[in-house]
């Protein structure tokens, strides 16, 4: 089958084997404004019904063939690297024709994502390898000839996976169309694999010597390619021509969404008017977040079981009127000392929450913590027995969870302190700390907030309790296709809303 690029000096029509095309690919150059995005948007309309397509598109240009074509235009920049992989595979198993849209991101996160995505499609199971025109504009920013100034792991992925395009990927169905502005910035490797070449309008001697050489015509005659109008190539190759001919580009039913260097008038305004949109002050920043107060001892007290010593399991608070009222029906307290002026009005509650709010409370141990919590009461002279240590180890995994008296008031959550009174103690913060996230519909927690709610300062601990949480069917984790995370506890049916491991402020509960 053979697809129509144009027409020839002659007046012919300049045609193109697409079969031969997916078989030996194609190199395209050309300086900026030389015609060569105008030549792929040719190239990909004139084969868009007959083979499946993916464009790589750093600057968005190509975003308006959804419109006449059906391709699905993928944002980049609302995906995770692991979804482009994900997206790519599944493109590849239902045969949809895809842009992938590259222009939110910087070159670092561009180069990492197209290389996640032609990496999905490199690795597709064997019985989804149908032919695929991988269209990859501006291809010196993914496989560039020498380091730049990005990240060392993002270049080499992004080349291994132009390489594999270039070098092993025709057995695998994968067609690539590599186009560049220039040829001494594209590493040699991958431009060395075409064999079919469109070369335009070039001014460097470097690039127009490469040219040369490549289309087999002496160097000397090299300055052809200054001459070239936009528009108009230099094609050589299997499935163009035996030998160099100069082709006009035909017309094309879509257009880039940039309006190119044309001139414009300037706005009618003053100077003053100019300098006040310069220098207006800004809006005000939104005021800051006050987080809820966490739940008081009072009503922690009287959820106290006086029954004989036995462990003593997680329990719903109740309000504190009724906690009032349970403590006003025990034996009157042994009379004490009057408190100190300076320590009036300070009771359980106080010392807790001063105790809890310190960050030297992370990672350590509760029976420290405990004898730490004795210490102060003795300070502030509180009386009697005021809390046993298994019931301080209650007020500690709540106050580690995050649990507020609205969270401890909804329906439903009597349900998620039965299943945390079944779970190993290292595991209950956590288990309540993502059922106070799913009962409210709030995002994920991030992986810090896990980790004050495990009682550490060591993510890599709290997230491997997480994951045994999961192996141990108690949590089940997915990753969304622009990476967010999601948790489900099956044993309540709730899940959490979407949210980013990295996002301290992903929610305050």
């Amino acid at each position: 089958m053979d697809i129509e690029l144009g027409t020839t000096p002659s007046g012919t029509p300049a045609l193109m084997s697409l079969e031969e095309l997916l078989a030996t690919r194609l190199l395209v150059q050309g300086n900026s404004g030389s015609g060569k995005s105008h030549l792929l948007r040719r190239l990909i309309e004139q084969s868009a019904h007959a083979v499946q397509q993916v464009v790589i598109d750093p600057e968005g240009d190509f975003a308006s063939l959804a419109q006449v074509f059906g391709h699905i235009v993928i944002d980049s920049g609302a995906q995770s690297e692991n979804g482009m992989r994900l997206i790519a595979s599944r493109a590849r198993q239902m045969r949809v024709s895809v842009v992938v849209n590259l222009e939110n991101l910087d070159t670092e996160r561009q180069m990492r994502h197209a290389g996640a995505f032609l990496n999905g499609l490199f690795d597709t199971d064997r019985q989804y390898w149908t032919p695929i025109l991988v269209v990859v504009d501006e291809a010196q920013l993914f496989a560039p000839a020498v380091a730049g100034e990005v990240a060392d792991d993002a270049r080499k992925t992004s080349l291994e996976a132009m390489t594999n395009l270039m070098c092993r990927g025709r057995k695998r169905g994968l067609a690539g169309i590599i186009a560049t502005q220039r040829l001494a910035k594209l590493a040699k490797n991958v431009a060395a694999e075409a064999s079919n070449f469109l070369m335009g309008r070039t001014f460097l001697d470097i690039d127009m010597q490469r040219a040369a050489d490549l289309l087999g015509i002496d160097r000397r005659q090299a300055e052809v390619f200054r001459d070239l109008e936009c528009g108009r190539f230099v094609g050589l190759g299997p499935a163009l021509s035996r030998r160099s001919v100069t082709i006009r580009i035909g017309e094309v039913q879509t257009r880039s969404h940039a309006g190119g260097a044309r001139l414009m008038p300037l706005p009618d305004r003053t100077p003053e008017e100019a300098r006040g949109l310069l220098f207006q002050a800004n809006t005000p920043p939104p005021p800051p977040y006050v987080p809820e107060k966490g739940l008081g001892t009072e009503a922690l007290l009287a959820t106290i079981d006086h029954s004989p010593p036995a462990p003593v399991p997680l329990a719903a608070p109740v309000p504190v009127m009724a906690a009032a009222e349970a403590v006003r029906t025990e034996a009157p307290p042994a009379p004490v000392m009057p408190l100190p002026e300076a320590d009036r009005g300070v009771g359980i509650d106080s010392v807790l929450d001063q105790l809890f709010s310190e960050s030297s409370a992370l990672g350590r141990s509760v029976s420290s913590l405990y004898d730490d919590f004795l210490a102060r009461c003795r300070t502030h002279r509180l009386a009697g027995r005021v809390l046993d240590i298994a019931h301080f180890r209650r007020r500690l995994v709540l106050a580690q969870a995050g649990v507020t008296p609205a969270v401890a008031t909804l329906p439903g959550w009597e349900r998620a302190m039965s299943v945390a009174n079944g779970l190993d103690e290292q595991f209950q913060g956590i288990f309540l700390h993502l059922a106070a996230a799913a009962i409210q519909s709030l995002p994920c927690p991030s992986d810090s907030m896990i980790t004050q709610a495990f009682g550490s300062h060591s993510p890599r601990r709290a997230l491997a309790a997480l994951a045994r949480m999961q192996q141990l069917g108690v949590v089940e984790v997915y990753e969304e296709l622009n990476g967010q995370r999601v948790v489900v506890l099956p044993a309540l049916q709730w899940r959490t809303a979407p949210g980013h491991a990295s996002d301290v402020l992903a929610w305050s509960g």
